[in-house]
Parts: C-alpha cells; structure tokens; sequence
C-alpha cells in the first residue's frame, strides 16, 4: 500500500510546476483581455467624443443630439491623462474609464462634481497633483480648466467628500495607496476649483 501512495505523491509534485504555469498563464491572459477592452471602449469613446465636438462647432447645430449621452473628457497634462469619463461609478463603468458619480454635479456646473478611477489603469498616478495643478474638462463644445486646491486620504466611508457646494469644483477619487496588494484600505481625494470660465472647443483635436 506504501509504494502506490509514493507513486501518486510522485505525480502530484510533476503536475504541480505545471498547474502553476497554466494558472499564471490563465491570470496574464485574464488582466491582457481586461486592458485590451478597455482600450478598445476609450477608443470608441473617444470617437464618439470628436463627433459630437464637431457638431458643437458648427454654427447653428444643437448642442446636444436627442437620445445620445453628452460625454466629457478629462486632460490631466501632468501625468499625461487624457481620457473619456463615464456615467456611472459600476465596476463594470470603472473597468471602461473614470466615471462620474451621477449624483454629483455635472463637470463645469455650479457645484460638486465627483469623478472617480481605479488606482491602477486611469488613476494610477494622480497621488503625484499638487496645490496649483491644471485639471482640463471639455464637455458640450466647452473647456473648463481646474487647479487643484489640495488633497487628503479618507476612509472609504467618509462620504463628506461628495457634498455640494455652491462653488463649481471637481473632486478626484480613487484607492489608496496605490500599489497596495489587495483591497486598498482608504481613499485618496484630490480637490480642485473652477479658475476661468467656459471657453468655446475650437477645433477638434486628440488633446
């Protein structure tokens, strides 16, 4: 009865290295697929985003075609952002791009808007914004331009960062620290005001 049980503990060791490999083979091709989707929606997205900048362009064209969703992009020049936000804050919104929170205040209104990203695809570096920083939004053939007022890190339970205020600011959420391993215990928020009024998009541009 000795020698079989050796035999199968023989065998489970050999198929052990193996099950490893294809486990990390199943992971690798698990996060390749997620960042190909989601690169693949911000290009639709973003198509979608230059259509509708075309159309405000032109004189005499509505500034919103009935039926469809007016989309907002945010341009952080620092650390290189440039992305179309959702609506909605799902992990299935997240997993496409950062998604505002729809019970906040639109971006560019009088206001709370709230936008929030995963800490690691679109807010993996926005712990690097500090006091003075630009934050762009273009949204509805307009450009509203943000500088950032200061930040903080809160429990995920702190909801106080979502009040409205009666001044249009933008509020940046995501995880933290951020390259935490596993559920990030808190929350990193980034403030911002609204410096100049709106300005007219006026040209279609990738930026």
């Amino acid at each position: 009865m000795g020698v079989p049980r050796k035999l199968k503990t023989n065998r489970l060791r050999r198929l052990l290295p193996l099950l490893f490999v294809l486990s990390g083979f199943s992971l690798l091709a698990y996060v390749s697929y997620q960042y190909w989707d989601m690169y693949h929606s911000q290009k639709q997205l973003e198509a979608q985003w230059e259509q509708q900048a075309a159309a405000t362009a032109v004189p005499g064209q509505p500034k919103q075609v009935p039926g469809t969703e007016m989309l907002t992009k945010v341009l952080i020049p620092k650390i290189n952002l440039d992305a179309i936000v959702v609506e909605g804050a799902s992990r299935k919104q997240l997993s496409i791009g950062p998604g505002h929170m729809i019970e906040t205040a639109m971006p560019g209104e009088t206001g709370n808007a709230v936008i929030t990203g995963h800490r690691d695809t679109f807010f993996r570096h926005i712990y690097e914004l500090t006091k003075g920083d630009e934050i762009i939004i273009r949204r509805n053939g307009q450009v509203f331009k943000y500088q950032v007022t200061g930040k903080k890190v809160v429990k995920p339970e702190d909801v106080s960062v979502l009040k409205p205020t009666e001044d249009p600011q933008l509020t940046l959420i995501t995880c933290y620290p951020t390259y935490y391993i596993g559920p990030a215990p808190n929350r990193l928020v980034i403030f911002s005001r609204l410096e100049e009024p709106a300005g007219e998009i006026q040209a279609v541009t990738k930026n």
